[in-house]
């Protein structure tokens, strides 16, 4: 997906174009309608958006071939970005939340549930389908975290556990048409008008969804990075503030900080 913007071009400026900053971001971000926002702001730096599963995006990052992330996957940005150094500066962006969908009949009481972790257990006694996304995203590393903090790990040999290794729109389809459970972004999840699945569980602290953006460090690193992050964190990070679920709760909450670079990596 790229964003065509005139600025930045010869013909707009009479000077010579820059080349597009390489935004790296998620499936969540673009389903979600936040990247359809950004689109809509005009950014001054012209944009060449790449999206794609948490996972994916941060290896490309990692490999140079970005110059901005945009990701919701805290494990993997420490592994890939933020212990191998390859992060110029860190910035806290927003957070929006998870929660457990599933058919309204709920054969696994999940809505009864008192954290997240129980909820999935609930799932997994009562062999309940779940769907999950399979694709190294960051929903699904948060959904193997809930697993694990329930004590089980579910995979191919059960059954009534589908890995279904699509976006997070497709994997709702794929739940709603199964009459099955899934862990769904609320922003994205509301935007679907079309399906019968219910929000069962979102009330516990393990369920909150943080982006965070990352300047990339590159001995190429481009000239507007930077500068489009200071920017993304006040106009564009505004707008999303103001955007409503459909029961008029927000969208997004603010996370504290400002851009500041990661720490320097230990020698080992």
């Amino acid at each position: 997906m790229t964003l065509l913007l005139c600025a930045g071009s010869v013909a707009c400026t009479g000077k010579p174009a820059e080349p597009p900053l390489r935004l790296g971001t998620t499936y969540t971000v673009e389903q979600s309608g936040a990247l359809a926002l950004l689109d809509s702001l005009k950014p001054s730096v012209p944009l060449r958006v790449v999206v794609g599963a948490s996972g994916q995006i941060l290896r490309s990052a990692a490999a140079g071939d970005l110059d901005v992330v945009l990701t919701h996957a805290p494990s993997l940005e420490q592994r890939l970005l933020l212990t191998p150094g390859h992060a110029a500066l860190r910035c806290p962006f927003v957070a929006s939340r998870f929660a457990i969908v599933g058919p309204a009949a709920d054969p696994a009481r999940v809505a009864a549930a008192r954290t997240a972790a129980e909820a999935f257990q609930r799932i997994a006694t009562a062999r309940a389908a779940f769907v999950s996304r399979g694709d190294s995203s960051g929903t699904h590393v948060k959904e193997l975290s809930l697993w694990k903090a329930a004590g089980l790990s579910p995979g191919e040999r059960d059954s009534w556990y589908v890995q279904a290794g699509v976006d997070q729109a497709a994997t709702l389809r794929i739940a709603d048409e199964r009459h099955a459970y899934a862990l769904a972004d609320l922003p994205t999840f509301t935007r679907l008008r079309d399906l019968d699945l219910q929000v069962l569980f979102a009330a516990d602290t393990v369920l909150a969804n943080p982006y965070t953006l990352y300047v990339m460090r590159s001995p190429s690193a481009h000239p507007a990075a930077a500068r489009f992050a200071a920017w993304a964190l006040t106009d564009w990070r505004a707008r999303l503030l103001a955007l409503r679920l459909s029961g008029g709760a927000a969208a997004f909450a603010p996370l504290a900080g400002g851009c500041i670079a990661p720490p320097p990596v230990a020698a080992p």
